[in-house]
């Protein structure tokens, strides 16, 4: 299946590779040809990163499931303004990654904020605060959720459908980071991390942590 947020890209992509490879085929002429082949191949690599996979969402009412997919790359104890005393979980995502991000926990949004900012690399762990990024905020019974969609170096739109006041379900979609990007998780201090440095993650399946 593919992101909804990926056909404004595919669309014309396709409308644009299709008569190049027509007329390449029929002139026989070598320099529409080699533009045929990266056009297509830029297709290939562009069906790829939107792909959106059905994930199994995890049961239960004390776990905390993965927001994006991608490789873990700091678990840390923080003191954060919305959360309190807050653990925090960072995940890369690179341009091989599925890049819809899900919802990690019931919950109620508080807010919502887009952050102007720089273009880092996503994996330099300076992005996380320096960077272009859309910060959500979800409360549930056990406290505050943070959820920081953060661009990185390639990474420049970020797509966002939470809202204040609407209520979020697990796993469902928060948005869509184009191309490869950081997703931050900071979620209460009691909640014990199931995840290690390094590890790879799936977004809406994987289970970062539990009450």
């Amino acid at each position: 299946m593919i992101a909804k947020e990926g056909r404004i890209i595919l669309i014309p992509l396709l409308l644009i590779t299709l008569p190049i490879g027509i007329y390449a085929h029929l002139v026989n002429n070598t320099l529409f040809s080699s533009i045929y082949f990266f056009l297509g191949v830029l297709f290939l690599f562009c069906i790829n990163f939107f792909r959106d996979p059905k994930r199994t969402i995890p049961m239960g009412e004390n776990i905390i499931i993965s927001p994006a997919d991608g490789k873990i790359v700091k678990i840390t104890d923080i003191k954060d303004p919305d959360v309190g005393d807050a653990k925090l979980v960072s995940i890369f995502l690179n341009v091989f990654n599925v890049h819809v991000n899900r919802v990690p926990i019931d919950g109620k949004v508080i807010s919502t904020k887009h952050k102007l900012g720089k273009f880092l690399a996503a994996f330099d762990h300076k992005a996380s605060d320096e960077n272009e990024q859309v910060i959500t905020i979800i409360s549930h019974k056990s406290g505050n959720y943070k959820i920081k969609q953060i661009a990185g170096l390639i990474a420049r739109r970020i797509l966002c459908y939470a809202k204040e006041g609407l209520i979020l379900h697990k796993g469902g979609r928060l948005g869509f980071i184009r191309f490869g990007s950081r997703t931050d998780l900071i979620m209460p201090s009691n909640v014990k991390i199931n995840v290690n440095l390094g590890e790879k993650v799936k977004g809406g399946e994987s289970v970062i942590g539990e009450l």
